[in-house]
């Protein structure tokens, strides 16, 4: 699938243009600065998380950190398979959590102000660069396996053990129902990459 017409040269040239050096540093500063963030964010719960399960609380910072580290081996024309997988499915599982957990807070009352947008907007832009780097990884099925495992063992920790991200109150009642929820995203997000990631189609891409 080379043809010179239609979509391919417009998807090489976005390819090229998301592996430039001034793109991937920017993109590393804007992940860097979220996670950064994203850490803060989570401080208040942090403080009183038992010790064993500290990892598993702040979990859109910790996706985002993954995908630091993925950045910067671009920047030196490296591969991580399996943190490329870890960080593909972890960015699209919370982002697109988020977004979903923020929106149904609005539609059960709360009155959602800037905060709520900004988070949105930056959660759904995790999912977002999850994909768009798709080409890039180089995913085998084990790096799948393994992080599926971390992903799935994280629910586990989030709704078995109670370690879920705090929502709104206007949602609480429903944590059975996020929980439910949110292990089959952790499946939509590992299938996802899988796709992307591995089960590619069989073209050569010209990456920069």
């Amino acid at each position: 699938m080379t043809s010179k017409n239609g979509w391919w040269p417009k998807l090489n040239l976005l390819i090229r243009f998301l592996g430039m050096p001034s793109m991937l540093i920017l993109l590393l500063i804007i992940n860097i600065l979220g996670t950064i963030y994203g850490y803060w964010w989570y401080k208040v719960q942090l403080e009183i998380t038992p010790p064993i399960f500290l990892v598993f609380v702040p979990d859109s910072p910790t996706a985002s950190l993954f995908f630091c580290v993925v950045l910067l081996l671009f920047l030196f024309k490296k591969n991580a398979g399996f943190l490329e997988a870890l960080a593909s499915i972890t960015l699209i599982k919370y982002g697109l959590w988020a977004v979903v957990m923020n929106i149904a807070g609005g539609i059960f009352g709360d009155e959602l102000n800037w905060q709520n947008y900004m988070l949105i907007a930056s959660h759904l832009g995790m999912a977002i660069q999850a994909v768009l780097y798709s080409p890039f990884y180089r995913i085998k099925v084990w790096h799948i396996m393994a992080a599926a495992l971390w992903t799935l063992h994280n629910d586990i920790i989030d709704y078995v053990y109670g370690m879920y991200p705090w929502v709104s109150p206007s949602i609480s009642d429903y944590i059975t129902h996020i929980g439910y929820f949110t292990f089959w995203l952790s499946i939509f997000s590992i299938t996802v990459t899988y796709l992307l990631g591995v089960k590619k189609n069989r073209f050569t891409l010209d990456l920069p």
